[in-house]
């Protein structure tokens, strides 16, 4: 199955936040099977915005780890039209922030399963896409069936 991941999670992963986020975001990364892992380009877009503004980061360095992201995930989303057509009925219709909606477009363009969020509505289902916080307790099944054993 293919998995999809909303910038919070590369952000946390970032050490924006806390340490405990980080050691979070960074095991579940890890664990995840590295040829499902998609990436929205709209995600390396608002992690450059985080790691400047909330982060604290040069933008060299900001640069560099949106680089980094971008060769870390075989699979890479671009943001086409037809995304952002379908993301404002997103928005019309589910009451969806635009940007949270362009991910979860993108994600279904990629036919992913799962959406890793914390920002977006856990249990979610649109056009096969199932969001997941993967920080919420109890975890979800769905991901955990996915997640490489350690």
């Amino acid at each position: 199955m293919r998995i999809a991941l909303d910038t919070n999670i590369l952000a946390y992963a970032e050490g924006v936040n806390d340490a405990r986020m980080r050691n979070q975001s960074l095991n579940l990364i890890s664990r995840l099977p590295r040829q499902n892992v998609v990436l929205p380009v709209q995600v390396l877009g608002e992690l450059f915005l985080v790691l400047l503004r909330k982060g604290q980061r040069p933008p060299e360095e900001a640069r560099s780890i949106i680089l980094n992201w971008r060769n870390a995930v075989p699979t890479l989303v671009e943001t086409t039209a037809e995304i952002i057509v379908a993301a404002t009925d997103l928005v019309v219709t589910h009451r969806l922030g635009i940007w949270d909606s362009i991910v979860l477009c993108a994600a279904a363009e990629a036919n992913c399963g799962l959406l890793l969020s914390e920002d977006l509505h856990h249990g979610f289902v649109w056009r096969g896409v199932t969001v997941v916080n993967p920080f919420a307790e109890p975890a979800s099944p769905l991901l955990q069936s996915q997640l490489l054993s350690r």
